[in-house]
């Protein structure tokens, strides 16, 4: 590699290429996947990796995958990788997060681009100089419920198949022994099939482009994955430095856990020094029965997007924003569990629930950047057969801000995904929308109000399993500085008020509605 600095001009522009190859990553994961799941809602992620398994560019995608994707790369170099290999996994003991998220690793060599017009490539075609990374969730993949969200799943094995650290491409040939393993254990196959061509179309084109970028840099490229990196990590620090220094700690409660509704606990403790900030969840409850468990991982990934909520959101998002977080929980725990767990509900609700107790702890070490409370929840709604599989998340209210009012109806959190359009869904799934509106007055009031929540109600025309997996639905987000709690969530089956975390077979012409809660309000309301 160069000793050459890289100077501040070509720093910007390779820090701009390497975000547009993982900006386009996505757009071909989208574009080609079959699944409205990943065409409309976009529930994907790409980005790249240096050699060393830093992250050092993203596509603007989803928070939870985004920042637990280094654990699936640190995974895929324990297995000996090789150029032309591309590895799946979806374990969420061995670098994944909960079983639909399947995550593509590609080590990318120095030889993938052609000739070098810089004159210095690195040496040796076969180095690793970076990994193409893609992550989707898929509607299913096996297990005892269709969509593979059980609410009552007690070990992992009943969420679906569980694939550690495999070879789906070797030396450059797809390993049709082990795709059709997938494929033979997963619902819908043909969809299936079709969505992993497209994150293995995605991870080709981020191979590509990294070669055309050699191609145009050499060693340089390799340098700026140093430089940006280093770039991040001492803007944050001195973000962090700006912080009031201190112990700050907060808790709270997921409302059960699918098996039974005892409140869960979560507790943190945050403290605040020199530059750096550690987020210790000891006293949180030790894993649970049911599928709230989160991998580490998850919430490493949950204290990573609060960090950046409270900091510069220019800062460029990689690897050097997550040196000065240290994330700490004991083994054993709903936030570190061991196997045979069921975790697919830790993703995406207690993930939902650390982001806010970690807010909660931030909020006086930094009072004008933390909102009031968020509606906390994916609002999981999972329809399905045989033949099809509905999944989605479902907006509700987010919080409101010390500057402006909570936006109503969207995704918070750690999700980024958009909904399923109504011409969309009543397309590819038998189900009718029979409403699809704002819950108007459900945001906190305050000086600035929380954002209201949705409505969404379904009717299921053929015989199906529903899954929900939701929360929020008895502790209402909390206000901030004196706004009032926003209006907790509510699930119907057929006019029937239903518990938070359900799975349930039901007939044609059965009425499914979910409304979710809104979002706490900020400041006193008859403030000035």
């Amino acid at each position: 590699m160069t000793d050459d600095a890289v100077d501040a001009v070509e720093l910007e522009i390779l820090r701009n290429q390497l975000e547009s190859v993982a900006e386009e990553m996505g757009e071909v994961l989208i574009r080609g996947a079959y699944s409205p799941n990943i065409t409309e809602r976009r529930d994907c992620s790409t980005a790249l990796f240096d050699a060393d398994g830093r992250l050092v560019a993203q596509a603007e995608h989803i928070p939870v995958h985004l920042g637990a994707m280094p654990r699936a790369v640190d995974a895929i170099r324990d297995r000996e990788p090789r150029p032309g290999d591309v590895f799946a996994l979806n374990d969420p003991f061995a670098g994944g997060t909960h079983l639909p998220d399947v995550t593509f690793v590609s080590p990318i060599g120095a030889g993938a681009g052609g000739r070098s017009r810089s004159g210095d490539r690195p040496t040796g075609d076969d180095e690793i100089v970076a990994y193409a990374v893609s992550r989707a969730h898929h509607a299913d993949v096996g297990g005892m419920a269709p969509g593979s969200m059980p609410a009552g799943a007690r070990e992992i094995q009943q969420e679906g198949l569980r694939v550690p650290p495999v070879r789906i491409v070797a030396d450059g040939t797809v390993v049709d022994d082990v795709l059709e393993l997938v494929l033979a254990n997963v619902r819908n196959p043909a969809q299936r099939r079709a969505d992993v061509q497209a994150q293995l179309a995605a991870n080709e084109r981020g191979a590509r482009r990294i070669g055309e970028l050699l191609d145009d840099h050499g060693e340089r490229l390799l340098a700026a994955f140093d430089a940006v990196v280093d770039y991040s990590r001492a803007r944050m620090k001195r973000e962090l430095s700006a912080l009031e220094p201190g112990t700050y700690e907060a808790a709270g409660t997921i409302e059960g856990d699918g098996v039974t509704d005892t409140a869960v606990p979560i507790e943190a403790t945050v403290t605040v020094a020199d530059g750096a900030v550690t987020v210790d969840f000891e006293g949180t409850a030790p894993q649970v029965a049911g599928n709230v468990n989160a991998p580490l991982a998850v919430a490493e990934s949950a204290v990573y997007y609060v960090i950046r909520c409270i900091t510069d959101p220019e800062i460029p998002p990689n690897q050097g924003c997550y040196d000065p977080v240290t994330v700490e929980a004991p083994e054993g725990s709903l936030l570190n569990p061991t196997p045979p767990a069921a975790v697919v509900g830790g993703n995406v609700e207690t993930s939902q629930r650390v982001t806010e107790v970690v807010f909660d702890a931030l909020a006086a070490a930094a009072p004008d950047r933390v909102p009031a409370e968020s509606q906390g929840t994916m609002n999981n709604l999972v329809v399905g057969g045989p033949d099809f599989t509905y999944y989605e998340t479902i907006g509700g209210g987010a919080g409101a801000t010390p500057n402006r009012d909570g936006a109503s109806g969207v995704q918070v959190g750690m999700t980024n995904t958009r909904n399923t359009p109504v011409e969309a869904l009543e397309a590819a799934y038998p189900l009718r929308v029979a409403e699809y509106s704002l819950r108007s007055d459900t945001g906190g009031s305050g000086r600035h109000r929380g954002g209201d929540g949705l409505v969404r109600e379904l009717v299921v025309e053929t015989d199906a399993t529903v899954s929900l997996l939701t929360d929020r639905r008895q502790t209402p987000p909390a206000g901030r500085a004196g706004g009032t709690d926003g209006t907790v969530g509510e699930n119907f089956v057929d006019g029937e008020a239903v518990a938070s975390k359900l799975t349930r077979a039901v007939e044609a012409g059965t009425t499914v509605r979910v409304e979710t809660p809104g979002g706490g309000g900020y400041g006193d309301p008859d403030g000035a």
